[in-house]
């Protein structure tokens, strides 16, 4: 039986701030990078508006690790066309931000870019994306590495060491009956907000403990519902958008087929031709035929 708990979002806003709640970040990205992650700080944390009006909603968090290295953790509930540049922004900004004016350029941190998108972003058929940066040879084929003295000077193995890092995992389309390792089943709780019993991936056991619903405050669960009304209203304005959209474009093809039927009617085109030109019956024809007679009178 599965644990219903707060969803991830909300608990990045309220929660997981915590140093004491650090445990579960930890775990995720533990899961996530294959790595041992302890986090040192978080730099900041932000969500846009929270009025009951507002359209959309998302929820970022930037911690730095005990290796220096700044991870973003950004949750997208909305569809947005120019997400992959708005990723790209974020950490530019980072890399900016976080470096001291006069230092030199081997200061500038590592940033690791984690999404959680709950739509379906960009073109592919896998729910979890990794992108680092390589130099390719064009030539050779090979891999551009870096010498024994950088690595000695600056602790890094390899050039994509330096470069921005990029996770997206696109919970909205993960198909909850095929958990096959620790990752799926924090990608499990990410899209359900439910931890099972036999789920044991790193920081899981202390999310079923630190967020679960029943342990919160009055105003924390009051905080919570509003949350989650919120995003309800936000699902519903978006399915209203999407039938009004396809309301449109049916009446735009409509209006086409009917203008184009008469447009093969006063040129003394036949019917049977007509409706075999267009695809459509020959009662259809007929119809919007005696349809603009009738208007004509």
């Amino acid at each position: 039986m599965a644990k219903s708990l707060v969803r991830f979002d909300w608990a990045m806003k309220r929660l997981l701030r915590d140093k004491a709640n650090f445990v579960v970040l930890e775990g995720f990205l533990s899961v996530l990078l294959d790595e041992s992650v302890k986090i040192r700080q978080i730099l900041s944390s932000q969500s846009n508006k929270e009025e009951d009006d507002d359209k959309y909603n998302d929820v970022d968090i930037l911690v730095e690790n005990t290796k220096g290295e700044l991870v973003i953790i950004e949750v997208q509930n909305t569809k947005e066309y120019d997400y992959f540049h708005r990723i790209l922004f974020g950490t530019a900004k980072a890399t900016v931000q976080y470096i001291k004016e006069g230092r030199p350029y081997s200061e500038v941190k590592k940033v690791i870019s984690v999404t959680i998108a709950y739509f379906d972003l960009g073109q592919g058929q896998d729910y979890v994306y990794h992108g680092t940066n390589t130099f390719r040879g064009i030539h050779k084929g090979d891999v551009l590495s870096l010498s024994d003295k950088q690595k000695e000077l600056y602790n890094k193995q390899k050039v994509s060491d330096i470069y921005p890092e990029y996770w997206i995992i696109k919970a909205g389309i993960f198909d909850e009956d095929k958990v096959n390792d620790k990752l799926d089943e924090w990608i499990y709780f990410l899209k359900t907000g439910e931890v099972r019993e036999d789920f044991t991936a790193p920081g899981l056991p202390e999310a079923k403990e630190k967020l679960d619903k029943l342990k919160l405050s009055p105003e924390e669960r009051k905080e919570y519902d509003a949350f989650v009304e919120r995003l309800m209203k936000l699902a519903s304005y978006q399915e209203t958008e999407m039938a009004d959209v396809q309301d449109l474009i049916k009446e735009a093809v409509s209006s086409r087929e009917i203008e184009t039927v008469i447009g093969f009617y006063e040129n003394d085109v036949p019917i049977p031709v007509i409706a075999k030109s267009m695809k459509i019956t020959e009662e259809r024809v007929q119809q919007i035929i005696e349809n603009h007679k009738n208007k004509s009178r």
